[in-house]
């Protein structure tokens, strides 16, 4: 079989196919395109196969390779955590437009935010927090991966703090309502990670109730949230006693963030 039999035998989308021959061959994904005619081993077809296989079962290609990248970071994901996307990292954009000494990451998952923050501000203490031990050991292994100096603390939202005060507070916390219909495409990852409650503001109302008393005066708490979701969390925001509160919409003009300042 040739790399062009085994990318037109596969059923994918055509980028993803690459993709995951790419992994399977140790080929770059430009080889694959330009050498077509290239025979592969029957135990590289094979392989090739049953990451095939598993796209078309719906597997995310993330989980069938194992990483995914985030803000020029290559992390190690796996059905522990949800796979960071590429709107979450408006989170860490507007995270680094602020001045601090010490962030928190609540419901870090793999760590992507907190690793991305402490890559970029490296002087910075950055705490990251979740409530699965097996999502933090995959955050541990990425941090050692990567150098990068991160303390993790098992707990839910702003329990692990105790009286500590920070300057930022990020989260990106479960938002999908219970029944939602995306939730179909999602099976994969985590449910915990991605639902909350019959409005999908479960997560972020205990995060506005918890997280200002841990923030320093002049402190900012970001969340990202789904769409349509802008006003109740700014509303969640204002009656918590945060000040200029506001939303910021990511690439695709989606309002997908919304934060205020203590």
């Amino acid at each position: 079989m040739t790399v062009g039999d085994a990318l037109a035998a596969s059923g994918l989308e055509p980028r993803e196919a690459r993709i995951l021959l790419a992994a399977a061959t140790g080929f770059s994904q430009a080889a694959v395109l330009a050498f077509p005619e290239r025979s592969l081993s029957a135990d590289v077809a094979a392989r090739f196969a049953e990451f095939a296989a598993r796209r078309r079962d719906g597997e995310p290609v993330a989980y069938i390779l194992g990483e995914q990248e985030f803000y020029g970071l290559r992390l190690a994901v796996n059905r522990a955590v949800l796979i960071p996307r590429p709107e979450t990292e408006l989170l860490v954009d507007l995270a680094l437009e602020r001045e601090f000494q010490r962030a928190v990451d609540l419901g870090t998952g793999c760590g992507a935010i907190a690793l991305a923050i402490k890559h970029e501000r490296p002087a910075a203490r950055v705490i990251g927090v979740d409530a699965s031990a097996a999502a933090l050991e995959i955050a541990r292994r990425n941090a050692v991966r990567l150098g990068l100096d991160v303390d993790w603390r098992h707990g839910r939202w702003c329990e692990p703090l105790g009286e500590e005060r920070y300057e930022l507070i990020v989260a990106n916390p479960p938002y999908v309502a219970v029944g939602d219909p995306h939730l179909a495409a999602l099976a994969h990852e985590p449910a915990r990670a991605l639902v909350a409650g019959t409005d999908g503001l479960d997560a972020i109302r205990a995060i506005a109730a918890q997280a200002p008393r841990q923030l320093e005066a002049g402190g900012w708490l970001l969340m990202e949230h789904g769409s349509g979701q802008d006003a109740p969390v700014r509303d969640l925001l204002e009656r918590a006693g945060l000040q200029d509160v506001r939303t910021w919409p990511d690439l695709a003009r989606i309002a997908r963030v919304s934060g205020g300042r203590r």
